[in-house]
């Protein structure tokens, strides 16, 4: 199914890093969960697949040194792993689920469309998990692969406005209370 407005574009490896890039199976330093100063830290490496949410100005200006990246799952996968921690949800509501990410009722996910070729299920970015890889790790990452999927305008914009609105949110103390209505 051609669209109008595709969303996703296939890049050479050549091609300069930019928001909205997948990368697949980047490596992801995870910290031990105590750290202590002074003492030696231990870390595992997972390999994710992930998409790049560091503005491209800052990218193709180097102005960083850390690349802001993301994990993305499809949407069976996510779901099935929301089913399994989540037994509330009935099998039925899966739809509904990817819906409620949809229309930003749960700002912790994004939800981005599949397209033909290009992704055959739906993807589901996760917001809740944000890391950092040095932009010269990432650049040889890349030269190594053969090709990358990036996320075309406007939908790279609404997912980075929908990171921003995750990140900006502000919980009060105590909430309003309508009283009388």
């Amino acid at each position: 199914m051609e669209t109008a407005y595709p969303w996703y574009n296939i890049l050479s490896s050549e091609e300069d890093l930019q928001q909205g890039d997948f990368i697949q199976n980047c490596p992801i330093i995870i910290p031990s969960r105590l750290l202590e100063e002074g003492e030696s830290v231990e870390t595992k490496i997972n390999l994710m697949n992930v998409i790049i949410l560091t503005q491209s100005c800052d990218l193709a200006h180097k102005k960083i040194e850390n690349i802001l990246v993301c994990p993305y799952y499809n949407g069976k996968y996510f779901l099935n792993k929301a089913l399994s921690a989540d037994i509330r949800i009935k099998s039925k509501s899966c739809v509904k689920k990817l819906d409620e990410i949809r229309r930003g009722l749960q700002p912790s996910y994004h939800l981005l469309n599949k397209q033909e070729g290009i992704f055959d299920d739906y993807l589901v970015v996760d917001f809740k998990n944000v890391y950092g890889i040095h932009y010269s790790t990432l650049e040889n990452i890349v030269k190594k692969q053969n090709k990358r999927i990036r996320l075309l305008p406007p939908y790279r914009e609404h997912l980075s406005q929908a990171f921003a609105r995750y990140f900006m949110r502000v919980g009060l103390p105590q909430d309003i209370m309508l009283e009388g209505y």
